[in-house]
């Protein structure tokens, strides 16, 4: 019995212990279970405030941004609103000079009131005008000038050309002071007999042993230097020999000259041309431009033409016969006042010479309008030979009087104050007044200067002329 009660009495306090140990769990699980409930609701409390400020901020930003918006809607009202009152100003303006108008107006007649609409558009839209011609032509100024510089050196790097020669000293060399005396001849019958017979000029000075020949005439030249030389050779003078010395020379100066027109028409490959036009061709050689052969300048001519019609896609036999026989003219007598070209034409129509090279000839120097594109490429051509470098020379004299003249020209013009020319007068830069002129009427001003250089003055080449319009501001801060 004792045990069995021990035995209930451990099992009562093994119950009763598991009892405790199971309500203190309980009460435990139930307290950790409450701290982490109390620790979410804290932590869920912290986001919803978190997330209401965020939510609040995020309002006033917009409000903020949107309040600037109405200011600017506003400002812009109120631009629109100031725009209105000044189109409003305008448009009555506008109103009272239409008013103006139409009672003017009812006076005109039809073809007046039309005039006048005219002149109304023309200066109300001059500048656009200007504007839009001004850019036009410069873009097709331009183009063609690149594509003309372009065939111009293609042409002028394919051609061997030789630099200005010395003009040719019309001395001759005497061997004695006592051929001097011979000369003149008793009473100067000698030497009236050759300056009749050469239509020379013999100037006997005081130096020694030397005598000049003095003529316009270049040919004539040749012939009075041939016939000297060939007096002084003989040693015999007197004025039957005279005459047959001139006579002989003259001959042998134009056979020279037939052979020499004969070589430039052969060297070119050209078919052989009338005696008559070979033989000026050849009394080219005898005359100089500025120190340039008029011969070997009309050769150089006439292969720059070739080559440059070839370029473009024209025929070039054409081409070089006009660039040959341009300055044919020079070398035919005329006493009735016509200028080379015409002279050269005229001959060479009368011997029925292709009319695109006569007209070529003829309009050169632009005395007669251009019928083909032949006469332009002449005149290219032309300045071309006679302005590259060491073609020809000028005295100091002709290069300042050319130099003022183009200077003077640009002076000339309203608004210009200070004209300049360089590269020997082949650069013209004007300085114009900017209160004066402004930029349309600057680009208008230098074509008037071109237009009226070309009409005015007579030159080789090209002038190339450069305007410029500078306004300054200058302020001192202290």
């Amino acid at each position: 019995m004792p045990v069995a009660a021990d035995q209930s009495i451990l099992a009562a306090v093994a119950f009763s212990s598991g009892a405790i140990v199971a309500y203190a769990v309980a009460k435990w699980r139930e307290n950790t279970l409450g701290a982490l409930r109390e620790v979410r609701l804290r932590t869920e409390i912290e986001l919803a405030r978190r997330e209401a400020t965020v939510e609040a901020s995020e309002l006033h930003a917009q409000a903020e941004v949107e309040k600037r918006e109405v200011q600017r809607l506003k400002a812009l009202l109120e631009v629109e609103a100031e725009q209105l009152a000044q189109q409003k100003k305008e448009d009555e303006k506008r109103r009272e000079f239409l008013q103006s108008e139409w009672q003017r107006l009812a006076n005109l007649t039809t073809e007046q009131a039309k005039q006048l609409t005219i002149d109304t558009l023309r200066q109300e839209y001059q500048k656009e005008i200007q504007h839009l011609r001004h850019e036009i032509l410069d873009q097709i100024e331009q183009e063609t000038a690149d594509e003309a510089r372009k065939t111009l050196l293609a042409a002028m790097q394919r051609l061997t050309t030789q630099t200005t020669q010395d003009a040719t000293a019309v001395t001759v060399s005497l061997p004695n002071e006592e051929m001097k005396g011979r000369l003149i001849g008793r009473e100067g019958r000698n030497i009236r007999s050759f300056e009749q017979s050469t239509g020379a000029t013999l100037l006997i000075d005081e130096t020694p042993g030397v005598v000049l020949i003095s003529c316009f005439d270049p040919v004539r030249r040749e012939v009075a230097h041939l016939a000297l030389e060939r007096i002084v050779k003989d040693g015999r003078i007197s004025p039957g020999l005279i005459e047959e010395s001139v006579r002989l020379a003259t001959e042998e100066v134009v056979k020279q000259a037939r052979r020499l027109g004969r070589e430039a028409v052969r060297d070119l490959g050209l078919p052989p041309m009338d005696a008559s036009v070979e033989e000026l061709l050849g009394r080219l050689h005898f005359r100089l431009s500025a120190n340039q052969n008029t011969l070997a300048h009309s050769i150089e001519v006439a292969q720059m033409c070739s080559i440059l019609a070839s370029e473009i896609g024209i025929d070039p036999v054409p081409a070089k016969r006009a660039g040959l026989l341009h300055d044919l003219g020079k070398a035919i007598e005329s006493d009735n006042g016509t200028s080379h070209a015409q002279a050269g034409a005229a001959l060479l129509r009368r011997l029925g010479e292709d009319p695109r090279v006569v007209n070529a000839v003829a309009a050169h120097h632009r005395e007669v309008e251009a019928e083909s594109l032949y006469a332009p490429l002449v005149m290219i051509a032309d300045a071309a030979s006679g302005s590259r470098p060491g073609a020809r020379t000028s005295t100091i004299e002709s290069y300042a009087q050319r130099v003022r003249r183009l200077e003077e020209l640009a002076l000339q013009f309203e608004g210009v104050q200070e004209a300049y020319a360089f590269q020997s007068g082949r650069e013209l830069r004007v300085i114009v007044d900017p209160g004066k002129v402004d930029d349309f009427g600057a680009s208008e001003l230098a074509r008037r200067i071109r237009q009226k250089v070309e009409e005015s003055l007579s030159y080789q080449g090209t002038v190339k002329i450069i305007l410029i319009r500078e306004q300054k501001f200058t302020e001192e801060a202290r």
